[in-house]
């Protein structure tokens, strides 16, 4: 079996993760201790990649990070390259579609945490900044270690996004999702197969960690 395919969603996964769980705790904490103008039209934004077609994310992706896109612009200018085709571009598409399944959970770990901490911690005289890490994530640790399970899993086996932004690129951005397509399409079953049984008890594995997480 090629492993290159596993390997590079493996990377994907993990570096897409552990960006987004540093940019998913601060704004989930904001929209659960907070109250502030247009507080729920940035949630329906966040959570908008839940309603839509994954096709349809990677095609304005592909235009927002393209050389005329704002922030392809900005990149080309800042680091003289292109995001389209790249390892760096299919992370910065695989974190706007995961976004929403790293705020959930930890939204919902923090709204578990029990207020009357979070008011000690006001009246003893900490800042909301302190008090987010001194208490809030002390106390949603099982949480977040959810979220991130749970955002690696679907980045692992994303497929439109990742297909639309870095299209097939051997040891850059064909991930093992593309390969098992590419695969079925050239009727390379024995290759399909393997790629697909990799992915079983990989999800199965982290899944039965989630349930124990959650749980506690």
């Amino acid at each position: 079996m090629e492993l290159l395919p596993l390997y590079l969603s493996a990377k994907l996964a993990t570096v897409a993760t552990l960006i987004l769980i540093g940019i998913a705790a601060p704004l989930a904490y904001l929209l659960t201790n907070f109250t502030w103008p247009g507080k729920s039209f940035v949630e329906a934004l966040v959570n908008l990649p839940i309603a839509l077609p994954p096709t349809v994310i990677g095609f304005y992706l592909l235009f927002l990070l393209g050389p005329k896109g704002f922030v392809g612009t900005v990149w080309e200018n800042l680091f003289g390259g292109t995001l389209l085709f790249t390892f760096t571009g299919i992370v910065i598409a695989s974190i706007f579609y995961s976004l929403p399944f790293a705020i959930q959970p930890i939204k919902a770990s923090f709204e578990k945490v029990d207020p009357r901490l979070k008011e000690s911690a006001y009246v003893l005289g900490l800042s909301p900044t302190a008090t987010f890490f001194r208490v809030i994530i002390p106390n949603s640790v099982h949480g977040i270690a959810a979220a991130a399970i749970l955002v690696f899993l679907h980045t692992m086996g994303a497929f439109g996004v990742v297909l639309m932004v870095g299209g097939s690129i051997v040891g850059e951005t064909r991930v093992a999702s593309i390969a098992i397509y590419e695969a079925v399409e050239s009727m390379q079953y024995e290759k399909a197969w393997a790629l697909s049984l990799a992915f079983i008890p990989i999800g199965y594995g982290f899944l039965l960690l989630v349930n124990r997480l959650t749980r506690k």
